[in-house]
C-alpha cells in the first residue's frame, strides 16, 4: 500500500513536470530585457524564447516575431529546441507506461509486468529530466556569460527569465519521479532475490515403487 501510495505520489510529480516542460518550451521569456525610454512608444520590456521574440510597449501593445530560419539561430538555441522537444515527447511516453505499470491501476496484466512497464516509465522521466535539464543550464550559463561581458552594450544584456526556471522545476520534478519509480521497482525485485519462493520436493513415484518391496519377495 505504501508503495503505491509513493508512485502516485510520483505520477502527480511526473504531471507537473510534463506540463511545466511544454510550458518552458512553448513560453517566450527564457531571457528579459528591460529597456525603460523617455518616449512614450520605447519598448519597456523585449523577451526572447526558443520559437519567438516578444515585445511589450509602455502604451500596452504586445508584439511578437517568430524566429523562422533555423540555420541562423545561435548553437545553444537549436541545441535547446531539440532537447526540450524530445524531453516532452520522453516525459509523455512515461505518463503513458507508468499509468499501465502502477500498482493503483488494472492495466498492464500480472505483477512481473506492470513491474517492468513502471521501471521503463521511470527511465523515460529520468531521460526527460536529463533532456530538459541540460538546454535550460546551457542557456543560462549564456545568458550570464553574456550579461558579464564588457564589450557587450547594456541594451543587449538580457536576464533569465520565467521559462527558464519552469525548466529548471520540471526537470526536477521529472527526476524525483522517475527516480521514485526506478526504486520502487528495483526494491521490489531486490526483495524476489532475496526471499525466493520456496520450491516443495516430493519423492519420484519411483522411489515410493522401491520402497514398497521387501527383502523376503527375494527369497
Amino acid at each position: 500500500m505504501a508503495s503505491a501510495s509513493l508512485q502516485f505520489f510520483a505520477f502527480i510529480l511526473a504531471l507537473f513536470g510534463v506540463f511545466g516542460d511544454i510550458a518552458a518550451t512553448l513560453l517566450p521569456n527564457w531571457k528579459v530585457n528591460a529597456d525603460v525610454g523617455s518616449n512614450i512608444i520605447t519598448a519597456i520590456t523585449q523577451m526572447q524564447g526558443l520559437w519567438m521574440d516578444c515585445t511589450w510597449y509602455s502604451t500596452g501593445m504586445f508584439s511578437c516575431t517568430l524566429k523562422y530560419s533555423i540555420l541562423s539561430l545561435p548553437v545553444y538555441i537549436q541545441a535547446a529546441r531539440t532537447t526540450m522537444v524530445l524531453s516532452c515527447i520522453l516525459s509523455a511516453f512515461g505518463i503513458c507506461i507508468t499509468t499501465v505499470g502502477m500498482k493503483c491501476t488494472k492495466l498492464g496484466g500480472d505483477s512481473d509486468s506492470k513491474s517492468h512497464a513502471c521501471f521503463a516509465g521511470g527511465v523515460c522521466f529520468i531521460l526527460a529530466g536529463i533532456s530538459g535539464l541540460v538546454p535550460t543550464s546551457w542557456y543560462t550559463r549564456e545568458i550570464i556569460s553574456n550579461f558579464l561581458d564588457q564589450t557587450i552594450p547594456e541594451s543587449s544584456k538580457h536576464e533569465p527569465g520565467g521559462a527558464v526556471y519552469t525548466g529548471f522545476i520540471s526537470a526536477g520534478f521529472l527526476l524525483i519521479a522517475g527516480v521514485i519509480f526506478c526504486a520502487s521497482c528495483i526494491k521490489k525485485q531486490q526483495g524476489a532475490w532475496i526471499y525466493p519462493p520456496k520450491q516443495h520436493h516430493f519423492p519420484s513415484t519411483e522411489q515410493e515403487s522401491n520402497a514398497g518391496y521387501n527383502l523376503k519377495d527375494y527369497v
